[in-house]
């Protein structure tokens, strides 16, 4: 990975006068993707926040060739693409070596687009798709993907009588998803930690096959949060067990970061952000208990799964 000296001459490949919100994770996650990329990048974005509101006809702030995809389909238009390329390589019409990378939101991920990615994947097209990962359709209105967590309050799971936790269901777990595809590369991530998601992009990008990687994307509006405290955010989910950094090359698991200190406790995720903030009240206290405990189970299953001791 380049020196932060050598990376501060690079060109940023998404320039700044977008309209995404202030503190949004997704452009933060963007510019630490595409620095890390040594060779040209083509790029294909499903519909979502960060589409919308990096190419507002007749501008872009897009400096890669970009491809504008339907909410479901960056997957496989990405591996069409990837494809054309491979045989005009073959002929001879081109001899440039490019890096292909997908972006979609959990909705266009998770939920709509996880058939296309799917699908993509099986049948081993060269390219990284990352997720950015905000947990809710917020281009829409911030209501509930598959990616939310449980207890998470948006505008289809609110909180009330009948729902007093917010969101009833827990989250899908596409990491592990995209594993069991045989993948040859497959991660978590966070823009909190920088070094660590901008290797995890050279290494999948450096890997021959269909790579993934999962990003976790604080939204501030969606999560109910200052824009200022994102990349605070977007630590205290891997200091509190929330969202465990780790990478799956060839099926071996390694955890990629342990905190240095003790883990922070579960309490302090909830508490840093509105969406969760009817689940610290007496009543909801049995729901906490059982949110903290699946959190602890999963991430000891993960250090098991790479021969780790869990402390």
């Amino acid at each position: 990975m380049p020196s932060l000296k050598v990376l501060s001459k690079k060109e940023d490949l998404l320039s700044s006068g977008h309209r995404l919100c202030p503190g949004c994770g997704a452009s933060i996650i963007v510019r630490q993707a595409l620095l890390a990329s040594e060779k040209p990048v083509v790029v294909a974005c499903a519909t979502g926040c960060l589409e919308v509101a990096t190419t507002i006809y007749p501008f872009t702030a897009w400096k890669t060739p970009f491809i504008h995809n339907a909410f479901e389909n960056a997957a496989s238009t990405l591996s069409g693409v990837e494809a054309a390329y491979c045989s005009l390589k073959k002929q001879g019409k081109i001899d440039k070596e490019i890096n292909f990378i997908a972006f979609g939101g959990d909705g266009g991920t998770y939920d709509i687009g996880i058939q296309a990615l799917s699908g993509a994947m099986e049948r081993g097209h060269n390219f990284l798709y990352i997720c950015y990962d905000n947990e809710a359709y917020m281009n829409t209105g911030i209501q509930r993907s598959s990616a939310s967590p449980r207890g998470a309050a948006t505008t289809t799971s609110p909180v009330g009588k009948a729902a007093p936790e917010g969101k009833q269901e827990y989250r899908k777990d596409l990491t592990q998803i995209m594993v069991a595809h045989n993948s040859p590369y497959v991660a978590q991530a966070s823009p909190g930690y920088y070094n660590d998601l901008m290797k995890k992009v050279e290494k999948a990008l450096s890997i021959e096959g269909p790579t993934f990687i999962d990003v976790l994307s604080p939204c501030p509006r969606g999560w109910r949060y200052d824009a200022s405290r994102t990349i605070e955010i977007a630590k205290l989910a891997v200091l509190t067990g929330f969202w465990p950094l780790y990478e799956v090359e060839n099926g071996k698991y390694r955890i990629t970061y342990k905190p240095k200190k003790k883990r922070k406790p579960f309490k302090e995720w909830l508490k840093s952000q509105g969406r969760f903030k009817h689940l610290l009240k007496e009543e909801n206290k049995e729901i906490v208990e059982q949110l903290e405990k699946r959190t602890m189970e999963k991430e000891k299953a993960l250090y098991a799964l790479a021969g780790e001791e869990f402390l």
